[in-house]
């Protein structure tokens, strides 16, 4: 199990050179399946990434290529069959207990209230939650669900359950958080939403962001830089850095330097034949 890095953390902050390397730093990683019919199935090949400190950066990708895959070899739940994964200079050998994972189900359980599920992590963790109510609250208030503090998860919409998975994820302020396509099953405006409100929380912590997404849209309009994917098995086609300046609003999709990007994605995605002309 990787425990906290303060030691890298404080070495890295007292030396300028260091601070300068990469968060997660992703080094020919690669990971083969075996098939239920037994036969080898390679989802990722050769994939090189570094990742600094406190940015955004979006996956995007066809179905099956591996996004998915990656973030689980991050978070070191999935053992890589090749290459490394160093997070804060120290190897990823096991499970990384240092980040915030979000899903595209926000895992919420039915019988805890909307601070009872935020809390489960120090349930699952061996902390004791009282600890953390203040924090818990603090996050409650910032992502506007004040008031449903008490609410069982069926009582709320799917944004606001999506909220509270994503106050989980942050409870203990980890360094880094994970994001496997978190808003994938939202409604269009309640998406749109909710991209605002994550912007706004990131640029307030600075947190490292790893961002599956389906959307172009989605990743220009998040991220410092945009990740593309190839096909199985999932290879690095491009990284595209995002210069837009920040805060970014909605509006931003209709000027020419977004639609530049989302384009410049676009057809890549059509030369690789993921997308059919």
């Amino acid at each position: 199990m990787n425990a906290r890095l303060d030691i890298a953390d404080a070495v890295d902050a007292a030396n300028p050179v260091a601070a300068d390397r990469a968060f997660i730093d992703i080094a020919g990683a690669a990971k083969t399946f075996v098939g239920q019919d037994g036969g080898a199935v390679v989802a990722l090949e050769g994939v090189d990434l570094k990742i600094r400190r406190g940015e955004f950066v979006s996956i995007v990708g066809p179905s099956g290529c591996g996004k998915s895959t990656l973030l689980m070899l991050v978070s070191g739940l999935v053992e890589p069959t090749g290459g490394t994964i160093r997070i804060a200079g120290a190897p990823v050998t096991g499970p990384y207990t240092d980040l915030g994972f979000v899903f595209q189900t926000d895992l919420l359980l039915d019988w805890r209230s909307v601070l009872g599920n935020i809390l489960l992590q120090c349930d699952m963790r061996g902390i004791d939650a009282r600890k953390h109510e203040t924090r818990a609250q603090e996050l409650v208030n910032q992502v506007g669900l004040k008031g449903f503090e008490s609410k069982r998860p069926f009582e709320l919409s799917g944004g606001m359950r999506q909220r509270v998975a994503i106050c989980r994820a942050l409870l203990l302020d980890p360094p880094m958080l994970l994001m496997d396509e978190p808003f994938g099953a939202l409604d269009a405006l309640t998406r749109e939403q909710m991209q605002i409100d994550l912007q706004t929380m990131w640029q307030r912590s600075q947190k490292t962001v790893m961002f599956v997404t389906h959307s172009i849209s989605e990743a220009v309009f998040l991220s410092d830089r945009v990740i593309v994917m190839t096909p199985r098995p999932g290879k690095i086609r491009a990284i595209l850095d995002v210069d837009l300046p920040r805060p970014r609003d909605l509006h931003i999709h209709e000027t020419p330097g977004f639609s530049k990007i989302v384009h410049e994605i676009r057809v890549m995605f059509q030369d690789m034949g993921v997308i059919h002309r």
